[in-house]
C-alpha cells in the first residue's frame, strides 16, 4: 500500500527533481499531484513514465493527502505549509522558514533519523540547507568516533543553488565574454562567469552572510550544539555540484587512514581518495548522483587532532530532493507505516 504524494513547485528545478527521484527511487506512490503558482498552471512536467498536469496551489485541497514535497520560497511556504499541516498531510519543507524552529525537526537521515518522530507537533519537516547536508553527512560518521570540537569550512557552490535565473545567467554572461552584444546585464552583485563571489544571501551585523550563518546554526541542531562551525560561503561559475574544503578539530586523535575506512563504510558516501592526478571528484562528475563524494583526506598537523578533506555533492539532489524524499521515506518507515 502506497503513499498520496504532492509535489509543490513542480516546475523548478528542486521540484523537477523531486519527481526524478520519486520515481528513480520508486517510492511507495498510489496518487501523485504536481503543485504550481497560477502562472504555471497546466505546465506539463514527467514522473517516471507518466506525464502530470501542474494543479494550482492556491486552491488545492490537502485533504487526504500524506505527505507535501515542498520546493517553493519561504514567503508561499508560510502560507500555504500550515494549510497542508492542518488538513492532516505531513510537510516535508525545503525552505528555511521552518530550519531553526525548536518544533520542527531538521533531518539528514544518515545522520540523525531519530529526529523524525517530532514532526506530530507541527505535522512539519525542515530540509536543511543545501551545503549544510552535504557537510553533516561527511562529519557524523567521525564525530561518533573521534567527538569533533571545530570545523572551518570553505564552500564553492553552484549557480543552480540561487534557481534556473542564476543558470540562466552564467551561461548568459559566458557567452557575453565572447559577444559582448549578448549581454544582458548580471544576475549577482557582480559578474559570475569567470570569477568567484564571497557573497550567499544577505550580510548580517557579525559580518557573516547569512549562508555562513545557516551552516552553524543548522550544524549544531542536526548533529551536536558543542560542536564550533565558522563558514565562508562563495559563489563560483559552476552549473550544478557544490564543492566544500572541511578542516576538523577531534577531541581524540583520528588517523586519516582510519577516517577513510570509517567514511567508506558511512552511507551516503562514496570516498574517492587517491593521491595521483584525477585521484579525485569535482563538482561536474557528481551532477545526476546520489552520493556525497569524499576526497583529498589528510592529517592537518597544524592542530593537535586535525583532519582535512574536500567533500562535493550534487545539490540538487542531495542538497535539496534527495534528502526530501529520504526524509519522506524515513517518515514512511517509521511513523506513516501503511500496509
Amino acid at each position: 500500500m502506497g503513499y498520496n504524494i504532492v509535489v509543490v513547485g513542480a516546475t523548478g528545478n528542486v521540484g523537477h527533481e523531486m519527481l526524478n527521484i520519486l520515481a528513480e527511487r520508486q517510492f511507495p506512490v498510489d496518487k501523485i499531484e504536481a503543485l504550481a503558482s497560477r502562472k504555471s498552471l497546466g505546465t506539463d512536467v514527467s514522473f517516471g513514465d507518466k506525464t502530470l498536469k501542474t494543479k494550482d496551489l492556491d486552491t488545492f485541497d490537502f485533504t487526504g493527502w500524506d505527505i507535501a514535497l515542498f520546493a517553493v520560497g519561504s514567503d508561499a511556504t508560510k502560507k500555504y505549509a500550515p494549510i497542508a499541516a492542518k488538513a492532516g498531510c505531513v510537510v516535508i519543507d525545503n525552505s528555511s522558514l521552518y530550519r531553526y524552529d525548536p518544533d520542527v525537526p531538521l533531518i539528514v537521515p544518515e545522520v540523525n533519523p531519530q529526529d523524525v518522530h517530532g514532526y506530530s507537533k507541527k505535522n512539519i519537516i525542515a530540509n536543511p540547507n543545501c551545503s549544510t547536508a552535504q557537510m553533516v553527512v561527511a562529519l557524523k560518521p567521525l564525530h561518533d568516533r573521534a567527538t569533533i570540537k571545530r570545523v572551518v569550512v570553505s564552500t564553492y557552490q553552484s549557480v543552480s543553488g540561487s534557481g534556473k535565473g542564476a543558470m540562466d545567467a552564467l551561461w548568459n554572461e559566458t557567452k557575453a565574454i565572447y559577444n559582448p552584444t549578448d549581454n544582458k546585464g548580471i544576475f549577482y552583485t557582480k559578474q559570475i562567469a569567470f570569477n568567484v563571489i564571497p557573497h550567499i544571501d544577505d550580510f548580517m551585523d557579525s559580518g557573516d552572510t547569512r549562508e555562513e550563518w545557516k551552516m552553524i546554526a543548522e550544524t549544531k541542531k542536526i548533529m551536536d550544539p558543542k560542536i564550533k562551525v565558522t563558514a565562508t560561503c562563495v559563489r563560483v561559475p559552476v552549473f550544478v555540484g557544490h564543492s566544500e574544503s572541511i578542516n576538523i578539530e577531534f577531541e581524540d586523535f583520528l588517523d586519516e587512514d582510519e577516517a577513510r575506512d570509517i567514511l567508506r563504510e558511512a552511507p551516503g558516501i562514496m570516498v574517492i581518495d587517491k593521491r595521483e592526478d584525477g585521484g579525485y571528484v569535482t563538482p561536474i562528475e557528481c551532477v545526476g548522483d546520489f552520493a556525497t563524494f569524499i576526497s583529498r583526506i589528510r592529517q592537518d598537523v597544524t592542530v593537535e587532532n586535525g583532519l582535512n578533506l574536500w567533500c562535493v555533492s550534487d545539490n540538487l539532489r542531495k542538497g535539496a530532493a534527495l534528502n526530501a524524499v529520504q526524509i519522506a521515506e524515513t517518515l514512511g518507515r517509521e511513523c506513516l507505516k501503511k500496509g
